[in-house]
């Protein structure tokens, strides 16, 4: 039997997980709105935790990750032996994706759902069903509509990334309810910290229906550079994921980074204060410049222009004096441009020179 070299035909095919691209001029400073990192550094806890774990780094870090799955548990009222911890979410929603799909299973999302879930439907080869959305916002309604008897998995962002956007955890109660009880429900709250004081939390759905509920210390906590995220799993569900996490897979600083975080909860909230308040004023000078950004509950805002042309000369713009946005052509919306909200004296420095900006672009 002849060898055949190379991988396999379908990840050849695949494209590169697309990341920002930071071409700016030579000697000019950067001010990333591009990767909706955190606008200010993590809680100073951190800094005091990670004095203390030089002398362990020798060690592997505990594999069961106990501390910090005790302080979340102690932190949101959940049992500890349903967390699983990944590097960043990511990898639980990779994991995930390997115990669930394969070529015969459909993955039902929305028009505009993490670019991530796209990926892991291509290398399981699941079949991937999008759904629009209205006015940027998920459709329960139509997700409910779209799912039939190869839907293995339901996938929803919410708040959605890149639309900001959310949908009350009332209704995401009701699409539990409305789907098969066999069909895998992932809820994605990347940025929930941002929106948590708007209803009750859902990681009760995990205590008896087939739901994961995703979490992360890289957006609201300011850790993502340490790569922590969490989910709350359906024991049965839980089981077969952990069976494919790296059993080492979030380093020990890591660990104590993300402890220290859950335990500064007020720190955490002081951020998305401040982020909720530079985010909204630049939304209201946008709606007064003419554009029309959808409501957003995280910590950017996407921002729909006329057309594509004028969102390119836009991102020029501001690329000529150091500031890169993140053009939204891979998500359909090549209109579009999605901005990171940054510390408060290079927000001044932004939204001058967006404003200026839009106001030249579209004369």
């Amino acid at each position: 039997m002849q060898h055949q070299s190379g991988a396999r035909p379908h990840i050849a095919r695949m494209a590169p997980y697309s990341l920002a691209a930071f071409d700016i001029p030579a000697d000019t400073r950067l001010i990333s709105l591009a990767q909706n990192e955190s606008m200010r550094p993590p809680s100073p806890q951190v800094a005091k935790a990670l004095q203390k774990c030089a002398g362990g780094l020798a060690l592997y870090p505990d594999p069961d990750w106990r501390a910090l799955r005790e302080a979340l548990a102690a932190q949101y009222d959940i049992d500890a032996r349903r967390i699983l911890c990944g590097a960043g979410s990511m990898e639980l929603i990779q994991c995930l994706a390997h115990a669930w799909l394969d070529e015969t299973a459909t993955i039902v999302t929305s028009a505009y759902a993490y670019a991530f879930i796209n990926t892991v439907a291509q290398y399981t080869q699941a079949t991937i069903k999008h759904v629009p959305e209205d006015n940027f916002t998920v459709s329960i309604d139509d997700i409910i509509a779209a799912v039939d008897q190869n839907t293995r998995m339901v996938f929803v962002a919410n708040p959605g990334n890149p639309t900001g956007t959310r949908i009350p955890r009332s209704q995401l109660r009701r699409l539990r309810e409305r789907i098969p009880a066999g069909t895998l429900l992932v809820i994605d709250e990347a940025y929930a910290e941002f929106s948590d004081h708007l209803d009750e939390p859902l990681f009760d759905l995990t205590e008896s229906t087939q739901t994961v509920v995703l979490r992360t210390f890289s957006k609201a906590y300011g850790l993502a550079g340490a790569r922590v995220g969490w989910g709350v799993f359906e024991p049965s569900v839980g089981e077969e994921v952990r069976k494919l996490l790296n059993p080492n897979n979030i380093s020990l600083p890591g660990q104590l980074a993300a402890c220290a975080s859950v335990h500064d909860q007020a720190y955490m909230r002081d951020t998305c204060r401040q982020t909720i308040s530079l985010r909204d004023a630049l939304i209201s000078d946008l709606k007064n410049a003419g554009l029309q950004p959808p409501v957003s509950h995280t910590n950017f805002i996407l921002i729909p222009f006329d057309t594509s042309g004028v969102a390119s000369r836009v991102d020029a713009l501001l690329r000529s004096q150091g500031m890169v946005m993140r053009n939204m052509a891979g998500y359909g919306l090549p209109h579009c441009q999605r901005l990171t909200i940054v510390n408060e004296d290079d927000m001044a420095l932004v939204r001058s020179a967006l404003l200026g900006a839009i106001d030249e672009a579209s004369n």
